[in-house]
């Protein structure tokens, strides 16, 4: 009886021994909600990405909404954005009593296309958020002239960004060193790097990153780290609404040490990338993901759009019936009951590359953890599926 094959996730964190002993000390130290071990994280990644301020949070969405917040994102104001995108970039917005305006992607790509901006901008504008979706970086630069020109505050969702670079002034820069106004990250597992689940801001600005503080702590007014220390009593007030995301010191000390290994693990998925466009290159109909010559992804995924005449949910299931996770190409928020209503969202302009992507395009397995012969047998069982394989004989029927 013959061995079944290997099975091949779409994702794996790469955690060892050295988060499994960081958490350890943290365990052993007494101390395991917010405190030093966040401390010492929001210091490091300021580092690593090159910006004055690095705020931890719980998570990523947590952090779009204070972000949003912070720039004065209230009832009744609308935010530039895209519908190609995970739902929480809508519904930090959401959360502010703002609606979403939604601009289509690029055409080749899946990054919101700035020609379709300014069209979009109205007296109730009061923010663009981009995202730098899968890794790509988008077209910064652009994106943060616009909102100069106009004074409308720029936000990067840069949830799977950790890593990635963007060609400014001459120099390579990381995403997070602050080129817009506020970035935001996401630690979840299917990110380059992860504490579980995690978030973290960064900016420029002494005010934001105050404010972000305040907040994500219940708008307390002397931290519980303070107090823990101090020598007479103190107590503290709340003269403000504020939020309970706060970051652990358990997640922060895994992120130190993910941390320590980006640089490698970014280098190691640029390779597998540039394997996965090898194999597939010249494949009729296939696109492989492009990255501009401005841009260095970190590959947090690899999205390859299917050709047209073939269906994606029944090369999806091939595909795992020979052992082989994927996933669909990135949702659409406006297609989601949830956004149904149009009081929930203003599309302001046709939606349809971002339809196509969704509908055409998948992620195929990825993670640093890859061999070659893995990434030769995602190929090899790809193209095996028969609207691949004989794309002639299908369109001619």
């Amino acid at each position: 009886m013959s061995e079944a094959p290997r099975q091949i996730p779409v994702a794996r964190p790469v955690l060892d021994e050295r988060e499994v002993e960081a958490v350890r000390r943290v365990i052993l130290s007494g101390w395991v909600t917010q405190g030093p071990e966040v401390a010492a994280f929001e210091r490091e990644f300021a580092a690593f990405v090159g910006a004055p301020h690095a705020c931890a949070v719980s998570n990523c969405t947590t952090a779009l909404h204070l972000a949003l917040r912070c720039v004065g994102v209230g009832v009744g104001d609308e935010v530039i954005t895209v519908s190609h995108s995970f739902i929480a970039t809508a519904n930090a917005i959401r959360y502010c009593g703002a609606l979403p305006v939604f601009v289509d992607i690029e055409a080749g790509g899946y990054n919101m296309d700035p020609d379709l901006i300014e069209a979009a901008i109205t007296p109730r504008t009061r923010a663009i958020l981009c995202v730098h979706q899968l890794g790509m970086p988008c077209d910064l630069r652009r994106i943060v002239d616009i909102g100069k020109r106009h004074a409308i505050p720029v936000i990067e969702d840069a949830a799977c960004a950790a890593g990635s670079e963007i060609l400014w002034d001459g120099q390579w820069q990381r995403i997070g060193r602050p080129h817009g106004d506020i970035a935001c990250f996401s630690f979840h597992p299917r990110k380059v790097v992860t504490t579980g689940d995690g978030g973290m801001l960064t900016t420029a600005s002494d005010e934001y990153d105050r404010k972000f503080r305040l907040w994500r702590q219940h708008s307390m007014s002397v931290p519980d780290t303070v107090r823990h220390g101090a020598k007479q009593v103190i107590s503290e007030d709340y003269r403000e609404i504020g939020y309970n995301y706060r970051m652990t010191d358990v997640q922060a000390a895994i992120g130190r040490e993910q941390l320590k290994r980006l640089p490698a693990l970014v280098k190691r998925r640029r390779a597998l990338a540039s394997q996965y466009t090898r194999r597939l290159s010249g494949v009729a109909g296939l696109q492989t993901p492009v990255e501009p010559h401005w841009a260095r992804s970190n590959w947090q995924s690899y999205c390859v759009t299917l050709p047209g005449w073939i269906d994606q949910r029944q090369t999806m299931q091939a595909l795992l019936n020979c052992g082989i996770s994927t996933r669909r190409g990135v949702m659409n928020i406006h297609l989601e009951e949830a956004y149904a209503g149009s009081d929930t969202h203003r599309a302001a302009t046709s939606l349809a590359q971002s339809v196509a992507a969704q509908q055409r395009s998948v992620i195929l397995p990825f993670f640093t953890q890859m061999t070659g012969a893995d990434i030769a047998r995602v190929v090899e069982e790809l193209l095996s599926v028969p609207a691949i394989a004989e794309p002639a004989a299908l369109r001619a029927v």
